[in-house]
């Protein structure tokens, strides 16, 4: 079974309030919320992927200094195994924008359990819940 990695992120505002994204039409788990990351691309470290993902998918611009690794998540889907790092982020520049047409949510950690996630990202919640 083939590891996938990938890296994501709990941006965390003035608030305490998490962002979420919601997967848009035409992905696979369409629909469901999840913490704004992607793949880490050969070469890449999950910080390094997680910068460019932010810049790509919400045009936000932050530096690996402001990532703190949070916690991980490992979970065997149907035809690979997902590793994912989460980090959390309190610091950025610019203004969020969906760049891929997804939808963007502040959330409180109490209220995350709330919005239907991947299997991967749902250990997370308590996790970050706790941490907040």
């Amino acid at each position: 079974m083939n590891i996938l990695l990938v890296s994501a992120v709990a941006l965390i505002d003035i608030d305490g309030r998490v962002l979420i994204a919601q997967r848009p039409k035409g992905k696979s788990m369409a629909g469901l919320w999840e913490f704004p990351g992607g793949k880490v691309e050969e070469g890449e470290t999950p910080e390094a992927a997680l910068i460019r993902e932010l810049q790509e998918e919400l045009g936000i611009d932050t530096y690996e200094s402001c990532l703190a690794p949070l916690c991980f998540a490992s979970h065997s889907y149907d035809d690979f195994h997902l590793l994912m790092p989460l980090f959390a982020c309190r610091k950025w520049k610019g203004t969020l924008t969906p760049q891929e047409g997804q939808t963007l949510k502040w959330v409180r950690a109490n209220d995350l359990p709330k919005y239907p996630m991947p299997p991967a990202d749902i250990p997370l919640i308590a996790i970050l819940r706790d941490w907040l």
